[in-house]
């Protein structure tokens, strides 16, 4: 039995060994140079572990007694983090190395909180729900103040981490309700509680809520947001990239595995919340961000936005719900990936810059990445033809079929609202006020990752490249 278990955990235990054998040879090592090694090598097991997972078939395997599972929908979500996080660690090596802040760590740190968010999206218990989540977030803690020259970054991750310890700990107190008043950690002996005849007794249903806080905290989702603009802000950049990327997939496809599989007949119960945490979402990002010049800070803005556009889908609760949520995750990745290879990259006389005012008429200089940013925004506004407009049509249709018409309406004058922020980052480019240069260097790999990007939500119009198969087939497998 156990060679069977870890055969289903094969993925994460090779990342986990991995991830201790480069910090043994990076402790051990006296070359400058392994630094820099270790984090391309990081990034191309990633993405070739990505790939494992992607291929590993169909079929659904569970391990250790039922509390970890791999369906098709967790692998749906390794196959995002996995590659998520690949192309962010692969972009960050330039900047840390022009910041002096290139040390072998980083690349273990960011490997280490993706064995969590794998655990986190395959788990089937609260314990090792709790356990994949502590995983990410630890490491994360830590590389969000990284710099440790940089009171700025000192401050993002004090924030993180104090406002992340709380919210584990009500996670953590909705788990032990939970676990109270079932008498079970499992998913699955908490679904046969909840389906039993009459109404949820009130104690799971508070336990059922805090569960939703705690992980509306790591999603960012109002209002449980007031961390994010400050740690987007402050953190280094390429840690910044990481975070408005896979940590968000893990944590919503992890709400939505407990609120299917253990919660499933208690729609209703749950359902309510999502709405009001998805509009509140909504509006407060898309009216903050119109105030914002520093591009960080408007992306965290943006990033509480789409999320609430995510939990529409999850809030509709069906299989329809549970495939938009894919959709839009998968879409919402590729697009934070292009714009932060572009964020990399603004500097000045070497040194980092982040006010878009900087960016006044950008395209007479750079024609090309001006053209790309400019695709970009106008996808992450959800304008029509380009892929983006897919995301938000998929969750607005979930949630019109689900009954909840009136949280797609708010979605579309929301989606009206945020357009304005994006825009003005296009009108800037194409426009604004001349102002001084930005450097003109930008290396292959974050050109070659800002053109696909952009490239992808151009012509993945004609079928989004088949992601929404698959999501249908990963959906199928979390809505039994």
């Amino acid at each position: 039995m156990i060679g069977q278990d870890l055969s289903v955990v094969a993925p994460e235990a090779v990342l986990a060994v991995f991830a201790m054998a480069t910090l043994i040879w990076g402790v051990f090592s006296r070359s400058g140079e392994v630094d820099r090694v270790i984090l391309y090598a990081s990034a191309a097991v990633l993405a070739v572990v990505g790939l494992w997972v992607g291929m590993a078939g169909t079929e659904t395997r569970i391990a250790f007694s039922g509390s970890f599972v791999d369906d098709g929908f967790a692998r749906f979500a390794k196959v995002l983090i996995l590659f998520g996080t690949a192309a962010t660690l692969a972009l960050s090596e330039t900047w840390l190395s022009r910041a002096g802040s290139m040390k072998f760590e980083f690349p273990v740190l960011i490997v280490l909180s993706a064995v969590g968010m794998m655990t986190m999206v395959s788990a089937n218990d609260l314990i090792v729900l709790y356990m994949g989540l502590e995983l990410q977030s630890l490491a994360a803690y830590v590389i969000a103040a990284f710099r440790r020259d940089s009171a700025r970054a000192t401050e993002a991750g004090l924030k993180y981490f104090v406002l992340g310890a709380l919210a584990s700990g009500l996670l953590l107190y909705g788990a032990s309700l939970a676990y109270g008043f079932t008498g079970t950690t499992t998913f699955t002996g908490i679904a046969t509680i909840v389906a039993e005849p009459g109404p949820i007794s009130l104690g799971l249903l508070f336990g059922l809520v805090f569960i939703i806080v705690g992980s509306a905290f790591k999603v960012s989702a109002v209002p449980f947001h007031m961390w994010t603009p400050d740690v987007y802000e402050g953190s280094p950049t390429p840690v910044t990239a990481f975070f408005s990327t896979a940590p968000k997939v893990a944590a919503a496809v992890m709400l939505a595995r407990v609120l299917f599989d253990a919660f499933s007949e208690a729609v209703a119960d749950w359902q309510q919340v999502l709405a009001v945490l998805s509009l509140a979402s909504m509006f407060l990002g898309a009216v903050a961000a119109i105030g914002q010049r520093n591009f960080k800070r408007l992306m965290a803005y943006s990033s509480i936005t789409h999320i609430g556009f995510a939990l529409m889908g999850l809030a509709a609760g069906t299989e329809q719900g549970a495939e938009a949520l894919l959709i839009y995750l998968t879409i919402y990745i590729v697009m934070n990936v292009g714009v932060f290879a572009f964020i990399l990259n603004m500097e000045k006389d070497g040194r980092p810059v982040e006010d878009i005012g900087a960016l006044g008429l950008y395209s007479q200089r750079e024609p090309g990445r001006a053209a790309a940013l400019a695709v970009l925004m106008f996808s992450l506004a959800g304008v029509p033809p380009l892929v983006g407009f897919f995301g938000k049509f998929y969750v607005l249709v979930a949630a019109v079929e689900a009954g909840l018409t009136w949280l797609a309406v708010a979605g579309v004058v929301a989606a009206v609202i945020a357009a304005f922020y994006y825009l003005r980052i296009v009108y800037l480019m194409y426009f604004g006020e001349p102002v001084e240069a930005l450097d003109g260097r930008m290396p292959i790999l974050h050109g070659a990752i800002l053109a696909a990007s952009a490239l992808l939500m151009v012509f993945g119009v004609v079928n989004l490249f088949g992601v929404d198969t698959l999501a249908a087939t990963a959906a199928a497998s979390l809505v039994r």
